[in-house]
Order: C-alpha cells, then structure tokens, then sequence
C-alpha cells in the first residue's frame, strides 16, 4: 500500500521580527506554544525575508522568485497569479489546499475578500477564507467583519481604528499610547483566525493530504492586544530598543523614512520606548496562544504524527530600533524573519546557522509534498540538511548569500547577506549604500560603506555575489 504524504501546516505572520521568541534566547517573551514546536524541530536562525514589505515578500513566497524577477516592488500585480505557484504545484501533487487568513496577494482596501474567490483558486487554493490584515479590516469587507457585525461589535472595531489610526481624531496616538482594543478576547481578529483554522480542521474529512496555511494579521500593528495580554507584560522589565548613536553615511532609503515617518520617535523617553515594546510583545503572546489553539486542533484530530508545521512571517518590525518603526529597511529587526520546520512526529530541536530564505522556504514545502519543484528559482530545498541532522558536516551552511529588495519608487534598492556580511546597494547602479560587519557589529551601529580597510570585500561582495543573484536592472 502507498503511504500517505504528510499533510503540511503552514503558520505565517504579519510583521513578526525573529528575535522576540522564548526560543530566540529573549529575556522577556511569553511564547510557549511557539517554543514547544521550536523544540520538536529545526530553527533556521537567519532566515531572511525577500523583501522588507508584506506584498512583495508575499509574492516572492508564493511564487518562487526574486522581487527583480516578479516586478512586486510595492503593490500586486493581478497579473502575477498566472504565474508559478507553490500552492498550485502542491494542489497538482494531490492535496487539499486551504488558506484562513490573510494573503496579501491582490490589494487591500476596499471591496470584500470573497470577490476575490477566483483569483485565490487560480494561485492553487481549493478552499479559501480570506481575512485582511487588521488595518485594511476597517475598509474591506470579510467573514470577520460579517462576524462583528453579527454580534453588534462592529461599530466598537470601527471606532477603535478610525480614532488611533486613520486619523478621523485630532490626536493620532503614538505607539505608547494606544489603548488595548476594545473587543472581547475572542473577537480579537487573530482569535477569529486561528478559530476559523480550527472549525476547518475538525470537518476536514483526511481523504487527501491538507496543506493549510494559517495567516494571522498580527503582530502587525496597531499592537491593539486585550488588556489581558497587556497585563502580562511588566514594562519595566522590557529591554530598550537599539538607539546608540550610529557611525558613517545613512542610507538614502533610511533617511527618507527617518525624515518622513509619521511617528517621530527621536524624542521618545526610555519610559515610552519600554511601554511600546511591551505593546508589541503582548500582540506576540496573543498571536503564540493563536498558535497553541491551531495546534492543538491538529493534536485532536491524531494527525501531529503525520504532519510537518511550519512557521514563518513576511518581514519583521524595527520596533523602535535606530529610530524607525515597521520595515522598509535592511536592518535586521525588519529582515530577520522566524522560521521553524517541525517534522511529523517531532525531534529533538536544534537551531541551524544557515543563511534562508522565503524563497528556500517555499522550495522546502514542495519538496516535503512532492511538488513539482519550480523550474526557475534561487530557493533550495532545506529537507536534505533538516534530514541529515544537527551533527551533520552542512548543518550551519545552506547558501553563500541571499537577497532582500525593497522598492520606494522612483527608486530601488538591494541588500546582500554573506555569512559575515550585509552590504546594500541602489539595485540599478550598485551603488553601495551600507556595509555592516555583522560579526563585529550584530547591532548595525557602524556603516562601514567608506571604510579603505574593507574595500577589497566590497567590490568582491559586488563583483561576486551580488552580479549572481542580481542582474542589471534596467
């Protein structure tokens, strides 16, 4: 008799950065059921997201490719979805495939999810419930909104985002100041989520492998966690954001979000810096007990014996770090992305050095259903190095370098990250922007782009790796 194929659970966040985990060493974090799925698996601690910005990463997921390669610079391209796809080589390959959450793969804002059902089963899902992530929840329709609705709390939700986030108030509160949402627990948009993931679970019949991708809105902002979460969370104890003076050139793509930010954070105290984290950090327990709940749903079912569960986000959050909030930088806080890959049954975990990306990502999960693999694409498959195990000669190694793009039009830029190194360049001349010693600095305090001393790893990092990965943009 043939054996099954595994089924697959893939768990993807909005806007997640990989360090604030109990797994990642952080001092504070509360993430228990993310911890345990850490310890039965492999953690693949630099993993880097495609691009700094949801739409674009999420396409380079879905399809395989480098932003320079799928033209996402910014806004989806509807046009993108005739073109490869994991999920549809996985749907091909004879699973049931299924998304709760959001996608991002057409463009929020107004309208209804639903109308939208088409254009998801042409990416390769045989069932989709889509939900917007929590801001554009204000302008786009949806189950959840539906939901709302239904239990006279839409207008609650409404209010709560038109006064701290849209602007309709004069005040526009800053990230300390935001108050927990107003919803009960359960009605929190990432508590539906992870509920409409569990009701798929219980009445999914197991004839054909599922592949189910849970897509929480959270931690993105407004970190609008119930005060339940809140409480948790002593600000007093939160470690302070990176905001040392730095040394060299700013990056042109820094300095226009330094100089055009919404939120001016260089006035804000070590008091408001504290209270802001732990805001973020109460939206990551939240989104950690979301987990637990997806999981468990699993565990009622019998299938964690069969089934590989995977967790991943689409970029990071800069969280106060050099000054910014959010992402649209190479900065580590915004590019370093969790990844965790638990095999059916469980193993001991172990954390693995290798340079990732979304793009290995995606070539792991066709690889584990047997997919057929995309015939053009820079991601490799990490089931060889998750297979051979811990003490393996090629644990810590999987590529020389990957690549993060991020579009601000009129302009382009890229980012290159080596074993040692992280250098930026303008994508169209090459410019080189930014040059970090990530060995000597992790922290990304010292921009060593004019350094004479490093002039030979420059033009070797652009002469070499980054002519492979990156070709002339015109």
């Amino acid at each position: 008799m043939t054996k099954k194929k595994p089924n697959i659970l893939f768990i993807f966040t909005d806007q997640q950065r990989a360090d604030t985990m109990g797994y990642a060493d952080d001092p504070v974090a509360i993430t228990p059921h993310t911890d345990r799925l850490a310890s039965q698996g492999v953690v693949f601690r630099r993993c880097c997201a495609s691009s700094p910005v949801c739409m674009t990463a999420r396409a380079s997921l879905i399809t395989g490719k480098q932003v320079h390669e799928h033209g996402v610079w910014t806004f989806a391209n509807p046009e993108l979805r005739h073109g490869p796809s994991h999920v549809r080589n996985i749907r091909d390959a004879g699973y049931r495939t299924a998304v709760v959450g959001k996608t991002h793969l057409w463009l929020h804002g107004k309208g209804d999810t639903r109308d939208h059902l088409e254009e998801m089963h042409d990416w390769g899902y045989v069932d989709a419930t889509e939900i917007p992530g929590p801001v554009e929840t204000a302008t786009t329709g949806s189950p959840y909104s539906d939901h709302l609705q239904q239990k006279g709390l839409l207008d609650t939700h409404m209010e709560y985002l038109g006064a701290h986030l849209t602007g309709k108030h004069l005040h526009v509160a800053m990230p300390w100041e935001l108050p927990p949402s107003n919803l009960p627990t359960e009605d929190h948009l990432d508590m539906f989520i992870a509920r409409k993931a569990e009701e798929w679970l219980g009445r999914y019949d197991g004839a054909d492998p599922f592949y189910l991708q849970v897509c929480f809105g959270g931690p993105h902002d407004p970190w609008d966690a119930p005060a339940e979460y809140r409480r948790r969370y002593d600000a007093d104890a939160m470690p302070l954001s990176i905001t040392e003076t730095q040394t060299g050139p700013v990056s042109p793509h820094v300095e226009m979000l330094l100089k055009g930010a919404p939120q001016k954070l260089d006035h804000m105290s070590e008091a408001e810096n504290r209270v802001m984290k732990s805001y973020y950090y109460a939206k990551v327990t939240l989104i950690d007990d979301c987990v637990g709940r997806v999981v468990a749903a699993l565990e009622n079912r019998g299938w964690m014996d069969d089934t590989w569960i995977v967790f991943s986000s689409d970029h990071g959050e800069m969280l106060g770090d050099h000054g910014l909030m959010a992402k649209k930088v190479f900065y580590d806080g915004a590019v370093n992305i969790p990844c965790i890959f638990r095999p059916p049954s469980g193993e001991v975990g172990w954390q693995s050095k290798a340079l990732t990306d979304h793009l290995d990502i995606a070539a792991t999960l066709l690889d584990v259903a047997g997919g057929a693999p995309f015939q053009e694409s820079n991601g490799s498959s990490l089931l060889p190095l998750i297979r051979a195990g811990k003490d393996a000669a090629g644990s810590h190694r999987h590529r020389d370098a990957v690549l993060s793009e991020l579009g601000m039009p009129p302009q382009a830029f890229s980012m290159l990250r080596t074993d040692r190194y992280k250098m930026s360049v303008h994508a169209t001349t090459r410019e080189p922007l930014d040059l970090y010693d990530m060995r000597e600095d992790p922290r990304e305090l010292h921009n060593r782009v004019n350094d004479p001393a490093l002039r030979e790893i420059r033009e070797g990092l652009i002469e070499s790796e980054l002519a492979r990965l990156l070709p002339q943009i015109a």
